[in-house]
């Protein structure tokens, strides 16, 4: 045990006040957090229905049931019917706060926004009132282009204040957000942004990263050319002061379609109204645009920042994020309960890792979210972040993305202080939140994720669907939550829907994680059961990368297997794409640096593998499809023979390189 929480900081969390809210109102006994979340599970529809009246949830008309179903995946989008919600109007309440007489509230005068970046100068800081001044005149101009509720609006934007009011313009007319980060290339977006056909699309004409100037009008002229439903491109200065859009097709500039003074009024629609799309990773064909709603994502968020994170008015909470990543979104929840977000865009390492913790000594972040990346990095660069600042103000950070090293949380309490509440955190873009983490009334083990969030009834399952404790299984959920998605866009029989989620376990969700949930409640992530590749927060799925590389015309196959560190599960491990050439085609130097600025460009420069190989073929199973996660666990020293039956590939021959190149590997290790 590395941290337990003084029985002051009990009485004071926001979780402890809402179990005694439920005592009372419900006659229930809850001595502790394991009994409150065994009622939250068992009790869905009382349990959501105490956040909805604790957090003050305001329908215009009042639902006519809780949830309809339990059935999985039925029950998914039969939340609050009846009930029409905002989440722009319960972001940008006047008095906002948590549930109880005696909680503190957020008023208008109070920081909603801190923001740093990397290509301004200087601190900026809105106030809630100015925050709501901005989203009326951005969605006065919104609504000047012809944008209502149902229309799709999208992003080429960066972690700004900007991003945050223009996705809550959009909110509060009732028409739907996405969004990528400018760093992404231009198919990558498309890829994104062409199956929900938006009508308008914002983007920046470029930024700066690491001290280097980034133009992106190009990418946004692509974007143009493959987006035919796009009726305006709005773009913000953000680079230049006057960007030249001589290139752009009729765009036109941020600051005039702003139209100040206009009032600020939210669109009634219905609880499952989609809020925004996020996006899968791609792992096979493209990637998956996920459909939340604005009442799941409002309930969801509060409980999951407002308890689980225990934030509310006073609190400063920052997670470093792009906006392609659900933090970004999940980041936004801290306006529900009254906090002040804080924002950074730009290169963290630059001039070295100690520039988030600098941020933090100038803003006063009081929660401070990052990566197991990102605190791995800071261990090896010799990272001391209380070493001349002032970090009194924080009390706790947060870690996501992938599994926190034991030593990772050693080094957080040796350089932050014992004090320090650390929670590792574990979820998705599929349902924007996390479904296992933080608990702010618990100890924190070394290495564990400190237990089941509350309304997820979360489990570990064995392949037969029989539960697990204490050994390593597949995270699934049993019961529905109001955040699942509602719909896969374009997905009009829901197959896809089922077959990513369903087809496992019936009646269970499968979220794609190997879990062990220990006989004390807490739990182990060991990594993805699928193949998706995380980098800095970007997650990028396989087929991304294929379908960049194998636009090249020597390249005629591709399997790509990210392997992870020997040693350590928090740090990043090694991109291996393996490439099958045309015939008397040699994988030289200049084809390897051919095939890295594909990835660079198409989808990320985070995802350029670090070693290229060739091979005669891909191992295919009978239909066709790569061996991606079994490749990764024969390079990881498996047996090629205990990992996959080779009468169920059509090429068995093929494994046989993969095995050599394991034993390479390990004598290199």
């Amino acid at each position: 045990m590395l941290w337990r929480p003084t029985p002051d900081a009990v009485e004071r969390a926001a979780v402890t006040a809402f179990a005694r809210h439920v005592e009372r109102t419900h006659g229930l006994d809850l001595p502790d957090y394991d009994a409150l979340w065994r009622w939250s599970t068992a009790e869905l529809e009382t349990f959501w229905k105490a956040i909805w009246d604790w957090y003050g949830v305001t329908s215009s008309t009042p639902y006519e049931q809780v949830l309809g179903s339990h059935e999985l995946p039925g029950g998914v989008a039969t939340w609050f019917s009846g009930a029409r919600v905002n989440y722009a109007e319960h972001a940008l309440r006047e008095s906002v706060g948590p549930g109880g007489p005696d909680a503190p509230t957020a008023g208008d005068e109070d920081v909603a926004i801190l923001a740093r970046s990397e290509s301004r100068d200087g601190l900026t800081s809105w106030t809630r009132g100015e925050l709501r001044d901005e989203v009326a005149a951005i969605a006065g101009g919104l609504r000047a282009l012809g944008v209502g509720e149902g229309d799709r609006v999208v992003a080429y934007l960066p972690n700004i204040p900007e991003t945050t009011a223009a996705f809550l313009a959009c909110a509060s007319l009732g028409a739907t957000w996405a969004s990528c980060s400018p760093d992404f290339g231009s198919r990558t977006v498309v890829d994104r942004f062409s199956q929900i056909e938006p009508k308008v699309l914002l983007a920046v004409d470029g930024y700066r990263y690491g001290g280097k100037d980034h133009d992106r009008r190009a990418v946004v002229a692509q974007l143009q050319d493959e987006l035919p439903t796009v009726e305006t491109t709005v773009v913000l200065p953000y680079l230049q002061d006057e960007p030249d859009l001589s290139g752009l097709q009729g765009a036109v500039l941020w600051d005039d379609v702003r139209r100040p003074g206009e009032p600020l009024t939210f669109a009634q629609v219905p609880f499952e109204h989609p809020l925004w799309v996020l996006y899968s990773s791609g792992t096979t064909g493209l990637p998956k645009p996920i459909v939340h709603g604005h009442g799941g994502i409002v309930l969801e968020h509060l409980k999951a920042v407002g308890l689980q994170m225990d934030l509310g008015p006073g609190d400063r909470f920052f997670w470093f994020t792009t906006t392609g990543w659900m933090m970004w979104n999940l980041l936004l929840g801290g306006l529900l309960v009254g906090g002040t977000i804080v924002l950074f865009d730009g290169d963290p390492g630059t001039p070295d890792l100690g520039r988030l913790w600098d941020l933090a000594e100038e803003t006063g972040i009081t929660t401070f979210g990052t990566s197991a990346s990102f605190i791995a990095g800071s261990m090896k660069a010799g990272i001391v972040p209380r070493e001349g600042r002032d970090l009194s103000a924080l009390r706790a950070v947060g870690s996501t993305g992938s599994p926190l090293s034991s030593d990772g949380f050693d080094w957080a309490y040796e350089h932050l202080g014992p004090d320090l509440w650390l929670f590792s955190t574990s979820g998705g873009s599929d349902l924007c939140t996390a479904f296992v983490g933080g608990v702010p009334t618990l100890p924190v083990y070394r290495g564990e994720l400190q237990a089941r969030s509350l309304g997820a009834a979360l489990a570990s399952f064995d392949p037969e669907g029989r539960p697990l404790v204490g050994e390593v299984g597949e995270l699934v959920l049993t019961e529905p939550m109001p955040s699942m998605p509602v719909f896969f866009w374009g997905d009009e029989d829901g197959s896809r829907y089922r077959g990513s989620y369903f087809e496992d376990y019936p009646g269970a969700w499968r979220h794609g994680d190997w879990i062990t949930i220990t006989d004390r409640g807490t739990a182990v992530i060991s990594g993805r059961s699928d193949a998706t590749i995380n980098r800095g927060g970007i997650r990028m799925g396989t087929a991304e990368i294929y379908r960049a590389v194998l636009q090249l015309d020597e390249l005629l196959d591709a399997v790509v297997v990210d392997v992870p560190h020997p040693t350590d599960p928090s740090a990043n491990g090694r991109i291996l794409l393996f490439v099958v050439l045309r015939e008397g085609v040699e994988l030289d130097d200049d084809l390897v640096k051919r095939i890295a600025r594909r990835v660079r460009e198409d989808c990320s420069p985070r995802h350029v593998p670090d070693a290229a190989y060739a091979i005669d073929a891909v191992p295919r199973t009978l239909s066709g499809k790569a061996l991606e996660v079994p490749l990764k666990r024969i390079l990881t020293g498996e047996s090629a023979d205990a990992v996959v039956s080779r009468d169920s590939l059509g090429n068995p021959e093929a494994l046989d390189a993969f095995a050599e190149l394991a034993a390479e590997l390990s004598a290199r290790a």
